[in-house]
C-alpha cells in the first residue's frame, strides 16, 4: 500500500490522470472510522478550455478558486443541494484540472459504510455513483481543499493493475449544457465483468 505521491496530480494530463486512476484505491479517516474502496469509474474535466468544467472560461468563484491551485487536494461540491461531490485538483497552480470521483468498490471498513448508507449488506447501490461515494467514505463540502497528502483523505497504489480492453472510455455524464464538449470520451470506467469478479472475490 503506497499513498500517491504529490507528483502524480501535478502532471498536465488530466484525461491520462483519470484513468490512471482506475484500480487506486480512495482511502477516508474521518471521526476514527477508516474506510476505503478502489475506484472504479472516473471523469476528467479539462479546465478553462472544457464547457463541462466548473472553471470553464477561467470562471473563479469562491466555490471554485480551489480548483486553481497546485494539484493533489480535493474539491468537494454541492450537487442539487444535496450530494457531496469528490473531485481530486490536477495539475500546477492556475490550471484548473480536476477528476471527479464517480464510484467504488468498498474494500475498507464496510461496517462503517453501510452505516452512512443506511444499508444491511453491500450492494451495487452503495457507492456507484459520485453521490454515494462520498457518503459512505464520510467526506462532505467541509473537506473541500484538503491535501491529500495527509491522513484524512487520500489515494493509495495496492498493486490493482488492469489491462486496457479491461476499461471503458465514453461520454461524461449530466453534461448535456456542455455541447459537443459533453461528447468528449473523458468517463473512464472498469468493465462489468472485471468490476463482478472482484465483487465475487471480496465479498463472497
Amino acid at each position: 500500500m503506497k499513498k500517491l505521491s504529490r507528483d502524480f496530480y501535478l502532471r498536465q494530463d488530466v484525461v491520462h490522470i483519470s484513468r490512471e486512476l482506475i484500480g487506486k484505491f480512495l482511502v477516508t479517516q474521518i471521526g476514527d472510522e477508516l474506510t476505503s474502496g478502489m475506484i472504479i469509474e472516473t471523469e476528467a474535466y479539462n479546465g478553462i478550455v472544457d464547457k463541462a468544467s466548473h472553471a470553464y472560461n477561467n470562471r473563479r468563484t469562491s466555490r471554485t478558486e480551489i480548483m486553481f491551485g497546485p494539484g493533489g487536494v480535493s474539491y468537494v461540491y454541492l450537487c442539487y443541494g444535496i450530494h457531496h461531490l469528490f473531485n481530486i485538483v490536477t495539475n500546477e497552480e492556475e490550471i484548473p484540472h480536476a477528476v471527479l470521483i464517480r464510484a467504488i468498490l468498498p474494500k475498507d471498513g464496510l461496517e462503517t459504510m453501510l452505516k452512512r448508507r443506511k444499508q444491511k449488506s453491500v450492494t451495487k447501490k452503495i457507492s456507484d455513483g459520485p453521490g454515494t461515494v462520498s457518503q459512505a467514505l464520510g467526506i462532505k463540502i467541509k473537506h473541500s481543499g484538503s491535501s491529500l497528502s495527509e491522513d484524512l483523505i487520500w489515494v493509495e497504489d495496492r498493486g490493482m493493475n488492469f489491462k486496457k480492453k479491461d476499461i471503458n472510455a465514453g461520454p461524461r455524464i449530466g453534461v448535456d449544457y456542455a455541447g459537443k464538449d459533453a461528447l468528449l470520451p473523458y468517463r473512464f470506467r472498469l468493465v462489468d465483468n472485471v468490476i463482478n469478479n472482484i465483487r465475487d472475490e471480496w465479498y463472497s
